[in-house]
């Protein structure tokens, strides 16, 4: 089988991307614009502190292509119910999307290997559909929780006045389950198209929660709408969590059985 450590070598590849971990003041100061260009600009951390817990030995990776910083991931250790990384923050230039945040998971994923960590867990918005796709689908993680307005009222560039309302998935590096879906991800006909499932199993008593094209230009373009779709989301959520039921993601949308 494949090595973590080849899969991710392959997506960069793929991806025509450099990744590597971030080692200088310049590196952290160029993360931190990244963020700020991303969410706006004192949403995230400043360069101190990613030059901090890059110091003890974090998960602080970035992403270059022809010299310039097109992404980052930034993961700390964690020991709530078990040693893990905790991947707190990810970003991509918008025009370098197609592949990057793939390929950054799992240089995340192969360094944690290296250092004797098997599991990384992380947060998401789960009405971003693409965002479903890539944790659920390309990289095989599974839904743990759901944790309403988890932050609170973040008010930054993306999500202005929403609620923060996120699914917590944990990602399980060393599985089986996880290896095949990252080798039917890279096996894919190209960056761009999505990956489908070549048989999807029968939920006649599940739940069914369809996710919107794109919630994001919902929320820009009708506020009003997006918080209707927000407040049925944590209707179907809060009572299947509550319920104790697990989450797959299935064509699109969510399957709660």
């Amino acid at each position: 089988m494949t090595s973590a450590r080849e899969q991710a070598d392959a997506a960069a590849l793929d991806c025509a991307a450099d990744i590597r971990p971030a080692a200088s003041l310049t590196d952290y100061a160029e993360i931190c614009r990244l963020l700020d260009d991303t969410w706006g600009r004192g949403a995230g951390a400043d360069p101190s502190f990613i030059q901090a817990i890059a110091h003890a030995g974090n998960t602080v990776l970035l992403a270059e292509r022809d010299g310039a910083v097109i992404g980052a991931v930034v993961g700390v250790l964690g020991w709530n119910e078990g040693v893990h990384v905790h991947s707190h923050v990810a970003a991509v230039t918008p025009s370098a999307r197609g592949g990057v945040g793939f390929a950054l998971k799992l240089a995340q994923r192969a360094l944690a290997l290296d250092n004797g960590v098997t599991e990384v867990r992380w947060t998401f918005d789960p009405l971003i559909r693409r965002n479903a796709h890539l944790n659920l689908e390309k990289l095989g993680a599974r839904v743990r929780a759901y944790h309403p307005d988890f932050y609170g009222r973040l008010d930054d560039a993306i999500s202005g006045a929403d609620n923060s309302d996120r699914f917590e998935v944990t990602w399980q590096l060393d599985a089986d389950e996880v290896a095949e879906a990252v080798t039917r991800s890279l096996n894919r006909a190209g960056p761009l198209k999505e990956y489908t499932r070549p048989t999807v199993p029968a939920h006649d008593h599940g739940i069914r929660f369809e996710l919107h094209p794109d919630y994001e230009a919902l929320r820009r373009d009708d506020p009003d709408a997006a918080a209707e779709f927000r407040a049925a989301s944590r209707a179907v959520f809060g009572s299947a969590f509550g319920e104790g039921l697990a989450v797959e993601f299935v064509q699109g949308g969510y399957v709660f059985v």
